[in-house]
């Protein structure tokens, strides 16, 4: 019987793809089939149900081997910008009474689920929450980041060299210089990511052969498709940390799944190792010892 992975608020199943290749089964959670509004194929054998977030209920996972997340980050990249609007947003955020419980809803969500799917398996259901950086002055700090990947709950003390982002193209090419959503085929665009003739703002169609009003991103329709594509896009977990988040809680042939996360290998190190040593906390354990 496969291992069940739970994926929330699944995107264009970044996450999915990297379980899916393990022989897991996956089952997504989303508002919208965001692979359909896009246009693309839904990687085979990942199961979509189109259901908020907010009305699952935990129990419903008690079979799960680890649920993932990704809830919205636009917020907090908003109020992470040097403007005075974000700042003000921020600020106003505080100073409401329940301005941290309607800013996190979505972030603490994921762990309400987790709770709920602990109490209904008798066991503790792994949990691993992805969001920006700019998360952590409202939700604390992360336990690890992948780039620009920040990573919340049930963070592996084993994780992979930490990397630069890198976003790419749809044709598998990396950006240019000076170039950010620099959606079009690369290989035939200057080095400097100018704009088109058409007056494309996310530099979709080809920029050599494009004319006025032939680009296909004229329009606030095509605008909007655009931002959400690009947005989708690098909102997409990378397909090597959804591997080895994937290979670390994988069930033994004893169906006893492999727990190595950083809360209980400090505790192990502390108790075992330095309990004897001046050391400022468990959770700083590890570090000590690895230098």
């Amino acid at each position: 019987m496969k291992p069940l992975a739970i994926e929330l608020f699944a995107g264009l199943h970044g996450w999915g793809e990297g379980f899916i290749t393990e022989g897991y089964r996956v089952i997504g959670f989303d508002i919208v089939d965001m692979c359909a509004a896009l246009g693309r194929r839904r990687p085979a054998g990942i199961e979509l149900v189109i259901q908020d977030v907010l009305t699952l209920h935990g129990s419903q996972f008690r079979d799960a081997a680890v649920i993932v997340a990704s809830p919205p980050c636009q917020a907090y990249s908003y109020m992470a910008m040097p403007w005075k609007r974000s700042k003000a947003l921020a600020d106003a955020l505080r100073s409401h009474p329940s301005g941290l419980d309607m800013l996190n809803t979505l972030f603490d969500t994921c762990f309400r689920i987790q709770r709920e799917a602990s109490e209904a398996a008798g066991h503790h259901v792994p949990l691993i929450v992805e969001n920006v950086k700019g998360a952590q002055p409202w939700v604390g700090r992360a336990k690890w980041h992948f780039g620009s990947y920040y990573l919340w709950g049930d963070v592996p003390a084993l994780m992979p060299p930490t990397v630069r982002a890198q976003k790419f193209n749809p044709d598998g090419t990396t950006h240019p210089p000076g170039s950010w959503f620099a959606i079009a085929d690369s290989n035939n665009r200057g080095s400097r990511a100018t704009k088109n003739n058409g007056g494309s703002r996310f530099a979709v169609a080809h920029n050599t052969e494009s004319g006025h009003e032939q680009n296909p991103v004229t329009g606030e329709d095509g605008l909007k498709n655009a931002r959400k594509a690009a947005s989708a896009q690098i909102a997409k977990i990378p397909f090597g940390l959804a591997q080895w988040i994937e290979r670390c809680y994988a069930p033994s042939p004893h169906e006893t799944p492999f727990r190595c996360s950083m809360e209980h290998v400090n505790t192990l190190i502390w108790k075992e190792v330095v309990a004897d040593k001046e050391l400022p906390e468990p959770r700083w354990a590890a570090r000590h010892l690895l230098g």
